[in-house]
């Protein structure tokens, strides 16, 4: 315990941004994604939330099915007014039955929405000419946002960095060292590549809960082009926070490694950051990555494996002397 109290007197850093009052945060500080675990109340939807940063950051099949059902719905309802003006207004439509008529009314609808226009069924009087009228400037200015959106996905930079699943505790020039690897899986060029790791920890002090931080120095902080895998390596010293510490030591203390990565892409001439973090539970000890890159058959290149990302193999650690206690 005086060796644990030691590495909690260390220099801690409280600029994260995410206070020192534990009873006030919840769990995991960041997600998996990067993305910082906090969900914001006291105003409505409409005002907490950019529906541009929204549909720029949604998933993929989120975004589509977004789109799609937007379309539905604005086509559903103009087949509704259409519907309640009376068929009358459509000439053409040849249906007898409700639901015919709804079908007709709907399809008619998406022709006007997307200025299709068959001509089989065209609109009569003031009325239906005014509704036509406004769905197809409805029309126009939802496939303008739908093709702004989608040039904003498509250029906006991202990282596009893969972390491995876990960190790992392993063997490292006579001591231990925490280690975790990250590589870039598409085809985009990364330099500059720079990563920052601050260890957040829950401690009690002085009877309340507080949130502590402490900076975590890596053996390499900067690489000049991130074109394979980086694993990341804090050598455990007597100058780390983790020096000696068990993982109960780290599960006592609710420990999380927060991982900051910056970088600058060739392609977008930009710089792109990528977040993560690793919880106690996902901080494995006695286990070594396996590489994850060799040469092709023919020697002409270099062969990296995004599958081995996560791959480790047991190892034994080696016994390490605590301090003398002074």
């Amino acid at each position: 315990m005086a060796l644990f109290r030691r590495n909690i007197n260390l220099n801690s850093d409280n600029s994260t941004g995410f206070g020192t009052s534990s009873d006030a945060s919840g769990s995991r500080f960041y997600r998996k994604d990067g993305t910082a675990n906090v969900v914001k109340k006291g105003l409505t939807v409409f005002e907490r939330y950019s529906w541009y940063h929204t549909m720029l950051s949604l998933p993929r099949w989120k975004f589509w099915l977004m789109l799609l059902l937007v379309y539905i719905l604005i086509n559903l309802f103009f087949a509704g007014v259409y519907l309640l003006i009376g068929v009358k207004h459509l000439d053409g439509m040849n249906a007898r039955s409700f639901s015919d008529q709804f079908a007709e009314a709907f399809f008619f609808s998406t022709q006007t929405f997307t200025t299709v226009g068959y001509g089989r069924i065209n609109p009569v009087g003031h009325w239906a000419g005014v509704i036509s009228s406004l769905e197809a400037f409805v029309g126009l200015l939802s496939f303008a946002l739908a093709t702004g959106l989608l040039y904003g996905r498509f250029s906006r930079p991202v990282a596009f960095l893969k972390f491995s699943e876990m960190a790992i505790i392993a063997p490292y020039k006579g001591i231990t060292a925490l280690m975790f690897r990250m590589v870039p899986f598409k085809n985009n060029h990364l330099t500059d590549a720079e990563v920052k790791l601050t260890l957040a920890i829950k401690i009690e002090e002085e009877g309340n809960h507080v949130n502590k931080f402490y900076p975590l120095k890596v053996e390499i902080d900067k690489i000049n082009a991130l074109a394979l895998n980086w694993t990341v390596v804090h050598p455990i010293d007597e100058r780390s926070f983790l020096w000696q510490l068990s993982p109960n030591d780290l599960k006592m203390v609710d420990a999380e490694l927060m991982i900051f990565v910056k970088a600058f892409d060739e392609t977008f001439s930009n710089t792109v950051v990528a977040r993560s973090s690793y919880t106690f539970n996902e901080i494995i000890f006695g286990k070594k990555f396996i590489p994850m890159y060799g040469p092709s058959e023919n020697r002409q290149t270099t062969i990296l494996d995004l599958d081995k990302l996560s791959e480790t193999v047991p190892v034994e650690l080696p016994v390490i002397t605590p301090p003398s206690a002074v």
